[in-house]
């Protein structure tokens, strides 16, 4: 049996950070093996004069890792879960979702402002991001705000705001979390305000399906928890024929019964938004934690029937 497996990790930092970390936890709990982290480019990586949603949607920051390791040239890819399409191709497989870090989404301030909250934005005010779903929730709460795009890593994005005196951007607590500079933040949304990407916070681990030395050495990574949480939200987004540039949201967490403390339940809540966020349409719904594909299931349907694929046609259209 081979000792050496090979990661295949986009060559931003905050990608090699997570790399790194399955990297030190592979190795700390199987002595002897030795783990290399090889730096693949993604289309989502080289395309960086162009918002996401124009230039494609599923598969932007995870395709070339997929097909180096169904070449052979590396044996594990580890990616931000948000990143994840909900339909994985053929001969791989997820074989882990790791714990979760915090989940919401928070605002950076460009400037000297620093405000506390969404209200204190000032009125008017420019905000980048790329994300349509961050676009359509924002807009919902402060509709006279001016919402450009803005790409590139933390540092980047940091230097257009001054560059383009942006009032701030938002970005995953996370991330910044991971990269060591959680004071960023000037203040972090509510899930009332702004509910999540679909499996924001977690890192998924892909490999090639059947391989079971492999599957092995990483089920020790597996966070069942969060497991169960994103098994609901994607089931979710796979119903709704999402991807990650599509305004759709989900946060799923999974607690004990009072009653039964054997016993536990997943709460998963949802929204759908047109672009400027003046349509939405939003639900909950909760339910036993070992179902958690069909509970994802029925609040799409839920979600559907109140709008949502009148929503999304618009916004696909």
């Amino acid at each position: 049996m081979s000792d050496v497996v090979r990661i295949g990790s986009r060559g931003s930092r905050l990608a090699l950070i997570q790399s790194e970390w399955v990297r030190d936890e592979l190795t700390r709990r199987h002595p002897g093996l030795r783990v290399e982290i090889e730096v693949i480019q993604t289309k989502g990586d080289k395309v960086l004069d162009a918002p996401l949603a124009k230039i494609g949607d599923k598969g932007l920051f995870t395709k070339e890792l997929e097909a180096a390791m169904l070449d052979g040239r590396t044996d594990l890819a580890v990616h931000s879960a948000k990143d994840m399409p909900t339909v994985v191709p053929d001969g791989l497989a997820i074989v882990a979702f790791t714990a979760r870090e915090d989940v919401r989404d928070v605002f950076v301030a460009g400037g000297a402002s620093r405000p506390g909250e969404v209200g204190a934005i000032p009125e008017g005010a420019t905000v980048g991001t790329s994300s349509l779903r961050r676009r359509s929730q924002l807009l919902a709460l402060r509709p006279d705000l001016d919402l450009v795009d803005i790409r590139g890593n933390v540092q980047t994005r940091l230097r257009k705001l001054d560059e383009r005196g942006m009032a701030g951007t938002i970005l995953a607590a996370a991330g910044l979390a991971r990269l060591q500079e959680p004071e960023l933040a000037a203040f972090a949304f509510s899930f009332e305000q702004m509910l999540p990407a679909v499996g924001q916070g977690a890192l998924a681990i892909e490999a090639r399906a059947g391989d079971e030395r492999l599957r092995a050495l990483v089920t020790p990574l597996i966070h069942e928890p969060t497991s169960l949480a994103l098994r609901a939200e994607r089931s979710l987004m796979h119903r709704l024929e999402g991807g990650c540039q599509v305004p759709i949201a989900a946060y799923a967490e999974v607690s004990r019964v009072p009653d039964d403390v054997a016993l536990e339940q997943l709460r998963l809540r949802a929204f759908v938004g047109s672009l400027d966020g003046r349509d939405t349409v939003r639900g909950e719904l909760t339910g036993p934690a070992g179902a958690p594909e069909g509970i994802g299931l029925e609040l799409a349907e839920e979600l559907l029937g109140k709008g949502a694929d009148r929503i999304l046609a618009q916004v696909r259209g």
